[in-house]
């Protein structure tokens, strides 16, 4: 997986603020032009930070009056526990759905724009940020801000939880040329204008990936069961124990 990107840097600094006080619980965050200047970066880099902070239970958004630091904001308090099983599976479900309203409302630029990640992936293999911005195209082809904040705050998941990123990096640097093929699909279903087919694109996209990722996971276990079993056969070996014993 490619370096972290410029938000999660701040995440990691506003969390660290958070744990030794300087941003208590209940407080207000400054507001989004002096946390840029703060850490010198762009406003859409501290929306994308706060997006994930939100992801993390860290801050909550309150239209029209600010972030504030939630109670289980500090470090070590209790965060539910997302696998990648369950995250795929809630993509699927709402990205299924931000596709087939894609369909009905997406632009000629829109599609250039989708059809130039396409290119991304495949002449210059640049897949992860291919990837990222292809679905973040289609949610905004919604004109939906709740389905535009839902796909984003599923790929922060995507991106703030180890265990997910360990289980996602074992398969999609694997199935790239997959992707681009069922990506190409969605595109073309869009194209097409037509709801239905964008919805079973997408379903097919993801349950491609939840049984790539049970492969990977059955890989995995039954690697350990040869490990296991390798040492019990040192270990009961009559080979070995009749050559220890005889020196």
């Amino acid at each position: 997986m490619k370096s972290r990107r410029m938000f999660w840097r701040i995440v990691d600094e506003i969390e660290a603020l958070i744990d030794n006080g300087n941003f208590a619980v209940g407080s207000r965050l400054p507001p989004e032009r002096e946390l840029a200047e703060k850490f010198d970066v762009s406003r859409p880099t501290i929306r994308e930070a706060i997006i994930a902070l939100e992801v993390r239970e860290k801050v909550e958004v309150k239209t029209g009056s600010g972030v504030y630091v939630l109670e289980g904001a500090l470090k070590g308090a209790k965060q539910p526990v997302v696998n990648a099983f369950e995250l795929t599976q809630a993509r699927a479900l709402v990205e299924g759905e931000v596709a087939a309203l894609a369909a009905v409302s997406i632009t000629d630029d829109e599609l250039t724009r989708l059809h130039d990640t396409l290119v991304m992936m495949q002449e210059r293999g640049d897949t992860e940020e291919a990837d990222r911005l292809f679905h973040s195209i289609i949610a905004g082809a919604t004109r939906n801000g709740a389905m535009i904040l839902s796909v984003s705050q599923l790929w922060s998941l995507r991106e703030s939880t180890a265990a997910i990123i360990d289980d996602y990096a074992s398969v999609c640097s694997k199935d790239s040329h997959l992707t681009l093929e069922e990506h190409t699909a969605i595109y073309n279903a869009l194209k097409a204008r037509n709801p239905a087919e964008a919805r079973v694109a997408m379903h097919n996209h993801f349950n491609r990936l939840i049984n790539t990722l049970f492969d990977a996971t059955e890989a995995r276990a039954l690697e350990e069961i040869r490990r296991k079993n390798n040492e019990k056969r040192g270990l009961y070996s009559i080979t070995n124990l009749v050559k220890h014993t005889a020196q």
